[in-house]
């Protein structure tokens, strides 16, 4: 169907497709995007190139701008699908299988989306990382702002990362997700699409990257301790790992945004606001910036600690409560000596057997 479509130049038309579903996003609206060559391009491939020379050759960068909503909006809808085809090919024949309460069924099916998302997201950057030089040269990471002109790589990662997080919103709706879960997502659904969202728009994608790195290694940590948890109750020891992976992220990122936005930025030479250069290194920006990405470290940590000492109370009780009916289950037993048995803290002789006189 899709084929026949982009041969043809039209969108077809599928009529058992039910609406409001992955599917019929695709038929209804993927399909229409591409029904032109033109169009496709559009929203296919990222805007805004620019051809420069360099020392490798003629080198093809990227800026940003509002076309950039165009290829989002593509990826929107691939990210929909790929969505659906992870459900329903891997996670739901695991869901048979293991045989999960509805509740521990919508937590599994959350923690194995991310864990595939967080898993490509997190190899995926750091080889953008590698690969642009930011690990052997960290100061890199500030000294060349701003960072207008973009690779491929690096563009189409941010691009693809915004349309992921957005897709998020409407799959709240897909999923069935209860009332009570629905603010926990959009919590972090919408701190993401801010943060991306700022590193994008600021020129600070080098210390965006860095900072998803980090986030997505210690968040795969965490949905596959949990979708372990769910198979076999007695993995408790994953959960004790990501605890102390959870908090060294946290301390790393801070001394990294300090030592990014507090020190390098603020030794740099290009001070000012730039609306056409791209410069945004200010102290009116990098404070909101670094309060920003404090502030939510700091809840996180925050939130990690109450849950911590929460799990740990209820570990208490737990143990309190199986030492009580342990001791009321088994009885002391009596202890008997060859002079007699004790009766009410007393010993008492034992009864000599009665002769039987002879007839």
């Amino acid at each position: 169907c899709v084929i026949a479509a982009l041969n043809s130049g039209h969108s077809c038309i599928c009529s058992n497709l039910p609406q409001a579903s992955h599917w019929f996003l695709h038929e209804r609206h993927l399909v229409r995007l591409l029904a032109t060559a033109k169009t496709a391009i559009l929203f296919i491939q990222p805007q805004y190139n620019i051809s420069t020379l360099s020392p490798e050759g003629e080198v093809t960068l990227y800026q940003y701008g509002w076309q950039d909503c165009t290829t989002i909006l593509f990826y929107f809808f691939i990210t929909i699908i790929l969505h659906a085809v992870v459900q329903e090919y891997v996670l739901d024949k695991v869901n048979r299988r293991l045989h999960l309460s509805k509740s521990k069924n919508t937590k599994f099916t959350e923690s194995g989306q991310l864990c595939v998302f967080h898993l490509v997201s997190s190899v995926w950057s750091f080889y953008v990382l590698i690969t642009e030089g930011y690990v052997f040269h960290p100061s890199s990471l500030w000294e060349n702002y701003p960072h207008v002109h973009l690779r491929f790589q690096v563009k189409f990662f941010y691009l693809t990362q915004l349309a992921y997080w957005l897709h998020a919103l409407p799959e709240l709706y897909f999923q069935k997700v209860r009332k009570e879960e629905i603010p926990r997502q959009l919590q972090y659904i919408c701190l993401y699409l801010l943060h991306i969202s700022a590193a994008y728009l600021l020129n600070l994608s080098p210390v965006g990257l860095v900072l998803l790195c980090l986030q997505y290694l210690s968040e795969l940590g965490f949905h596959i301790a949990r979708m372990f948890y769910f198979t076999d109750e007695s993995h408790q020891k994953m959960f004790d790992l990501w605890a102390v992976n959870f908090v060294f992220t946290r301390m790393v990122t801070l001394t990294f945004v300090f030592l990014a936005l507090g020190f390098g930025l603020a030794r740099a030479e290009n001070q000012g606001l730039d609306w056409d250069m791209g410069n945004f290194n200010t102290v009116l920006i990098r404070m909101p910036v670094l309060l920003l990405v404090s502030l939510t470290q700091s809840w996180l940590l925050w939130k990690f600690i109450r849950f911590q000492l929460k799990r740990w109370r209820e570990f208490r009780h737990e143990q309190v409560a199986r030492k009580r009916a342990t001791a009321k289950q088994t009885p002391r037993p009596l202890k008997r000596d060859s002079i007699g048995h004790h009766e009410n803290g007393a010993i008492k002789a034992s009864p000599r057997p009665k002769k039987i006189k002879a007839p």
